[in-house]
């Protein structure tokens, strides 16, 4: 914890207001940050909480209101103007040139120089390794980044802040590409820069993160500051009633039993493990969730299955009857569907509307004579919207400005039109907040309501927990098990044991 309660702030947002297109992002925002303290930001997705660090690390400059670095006002036109004024900012795509070495990342842009355009290459080795001695890290300063874990690349980033005094640390979602000994030595290492007097700043939408090492919350929501909790006051409902403005309803499964077969999987053999066969059913009114470790075979069986992978060997049927998948149409004509774990690579077009986005997976329905009825696809799109809760001015609004769960909700509602009787979710409530969490489950349950079945793939026990009625469990491209909801196994610890190999 910070040694002195209330030190003057060392950033301020006062009153900052952004507008992109005819959404407004953040409304007359304050916030403080002091020296010596970790603040979390919190918010559902679209909340406003990557444009404010945006704003204050010079990537957008707000419409309204003013930065202060130590009381006073500080125009900050550009990323360079921030550094200068002690503002690191770590993207959540890390911003690294992998083929180059550690050393010359860190100075990218501000390499020591013999003379003229020659760099002291020597200069830059010490000072590179006086950094990471610092950061208590061992790699070499000549090491390519290439060759460094994603935890060990968050390090380099934060050796190029402390190169440049950086006095104020941003990071956007730290952990989110962190194994968990990743995650701890990080924390580590971002104790050891508060008690030194340096102000950390990061987005999280973990709970059990903020909870742990936050000294202070702020939370924003629909662009506004919501609140703010100190040390003592930071617990699950306190931040989800700030986030969410109300209290979240808690999702509770009616356990189903399941109708008619709609989907058999025989000894479905895949590439990356093509002497492992998979075998399973799917039925009408079930959600199925899918679980295992990273790695396990999960998402190749449903790119399998839905066309994308050829399978070596094995048969799918629909409806008890066989059919040949052999490209993602024909999953389509079945009466398949696939939200992909990647949204932004392979399941929305980001430039594109969310009506265009509608109308790419049905054109044939939307054509007469063959011309395309814009009235048609408008009437499916608002449609879906409003089914849905897409938060957006119009159907004609950009994907790519909406948050992350209402792109996870465009990427569900392009198959409504359609008329789905089996979904395979690959992650379906990755990076999103427990509030879009919230609305996607409920989606998933009307899905099953109206007779469809859903194989769920999901990394998080806790999800896989909370909607199925029973659970796969995947070890090195074989199930390892089935568990059934009203079983003694239905539990972290059950599911995690067949996920690694035990029985």
């Amino acid at each position: 914890m910070p040694s002195d309660p209330s030190p003057p702030p060392v950033l301020e947002a006062c009153g900052l207001s952004k507008r992109f297109g005819g959404v407004r992002a953040l409304t007359a925002v304050d916030a403080a940050f002091r020296p010596g303290e970790i603040v979390a930001v919190m918010g559902e997705n679209g909340a406003g909480k990557s444009t404010l660090m945006k704003c204050l690390a010079g990537v957008h400059q707000p419409d309204e209101g003013e930065v202060r670095m130590d009381g006073r006002v500080a125009p900050i036109p550009d990323v360079r103007a921030a550094e200068r004024l002690g503002i690191a900012f770590i993207h959540q795509e890390l911003n690294l040139a992998e083929n180059l070495d550690v050393g010359a990342n860190v100075f990218l842009g501000r390499e020591p120089r013999l003379f003229g355009p020659f760099f002291n290459r020597g200069e830059i080795r010490r000072r590179t390794r006086a950094l990471l001695d610092e950061l208590e890290l061992k790699f070499a300063p000549d090491l390519p980044v290439r060759e460094l874990s994603i935890g060990h690349r968050q390090m380099v980033e934060i050796a190029k802040a402390l190169s440049q005094d950086a006095r104020v640390l941003i990071m956007d979602e730290p952990t989110s590409s962190l194994s968990l000994h990743e995650t701890g030595i990080l924390f580590g290492l971002v104790r050891r820069l508060r008690d030194q007097g340096m102000c950390i700043v990061f987005i999280s939408h973990r709970m059990g993160e903020v909870e742990e090492i936050a000294d202070r919350v702020i939370v924003l929501r629909d662009g506004e500051n919501s609140g703010e909790l100190q040390k003592g006051e930071i617990d699950h409902d306190r931040i989800v009633s700030l986030m969410v403005g109300r209290k979240l309803a808690v999702h509770h499964k009616t356990t189903q039993s399941g109708g008619e077969v709609l989907l058999d999987v025989r000894d479905l053999r895949v590439t990356r493990f093509p002497d492992l066969p998979v075998s399973f059913e799917l039925r009408a009114g079930e959600v199925v969730g899918m679980a295992g470790l990273v790695g396990a075979g999960r998402t190749e069986l449903a790119r399998a299955i839905f066309g994308i992978d050829r399978p070596i060997a094995g048969t799918v049927a629909v409806d008890g009857r066989p059919i040949r998948i052999g490209h993602p149409r024909d999953a389509v004509r079945a009466g398949l569907a696939l939200v992909p774990e990647d949204r932004k690579a392979q399941g929305a077009i980001l430039n594109l509307s969310l009506r265009d986005n509608v109308a790419m997976v049905g054109l044939n329905r939307w054509q007469r004579a063959g011309f395309v009825r814009d009235d048609l696809v408008d009437r499916e799109a608002e449609s879906a919207r409003e089914a849905l809760r897409i938060r957006t001015p119009d159907t004609r609004q950009l994907v790519g400005m909406l948050s992350g769960g209402n792109q996870q909700k465009v990427v569900l509602a392009k198959w409504m039109p359609l008329g789905p009787k089996i979904f395979l979710l690959d992650e379906p409530t990755r990076g999103i907040d427990v509030g879009s969490k919230g609305e996607i489950y409920e989606v998933i349950e009307r899905m099953t309501a109206d007779g469809a079945a859903v194989l769920a793939i999901s990394s998080e026990l806790e999800e896989i927990l909370r909607i199925s009625d029973r659970v796969l469990v995947m070890h090195e491209g074989r199930i390892a098990g089935e568990v059934l909801r009203d079983s003694e196994a239905f539990s972290e610890k059950g599911i995690m044991q067949l996920a690694t190999g035990g029985e």
